[in-house]
C-alpha cells in the first residue's frame, strides 16, 4: 500500500492555496499514471474487458469517496472509467486530492 493510499482525506475549509511546483511534483510522483492538468486536477482512465468490470469498479470508487468525503467526478463507458479529482472548496488541488488518486489505484 502507498503512503498515500493509507491516509485519509481531510476536509478542506478554503483560504488555502492550491499546491504548485516542487510540493504538486512531490506528490504526482507517488501516483503514477495520474496526470496533473493545468496544477488544477488529476485525471487518470481506467480501461476494463467489460461494461460489468467497469461498473464495479465505480461503485467501489463510488463507496471509498463516500467514506472519504471527498467525491470525484467519475465517466463511465464501456471498457474504460475515467476519474477526475480537485478539491472544489479552493477550485484546486490538495493533498487530499493524491490520497484519493492512491486509494483509487488501491481498489484495483
Amino acid at each position: 500500500m502507498s503512503d498515500l493510499a493509507a491516509k485519509t482525506c481531510i476536509p478542506c475549509r478554503g483560504g488555502v492555496p492550491g499546491l504548485s511546483g516542487s510540493a504538486l511534483a512531490a506528490l504526482a510522483n507517488q501516483v503514477p499514471g495520474w496526470k496533473v492538468v493545468n496544477e488544477h486536477h488529476l485525471e487518470k482512465t481506467y480501461t476494463f474487458p467489460d461494461f460489468a468490470q467497469g461498473l464495479a469498479f465505480v461503485n467501489k470508487v463510488g463507496a471509498m469517496a463516500e467514506e472519504q468525503g471527498h467525491h470525484p467526478d467519475i465517466l463511465l463507458a464501456w471498457g474504460k472509467v475515467g476519474i477526475t479529482t480537485w478539491t472544489h472548496k479552493i477550485d484546486g488541488l490538495t493533498e487530499s486530492d493524491f490520497i484519493l488518486a492512491a486509494k483509487c489505484d488501491q481498489l484495483l
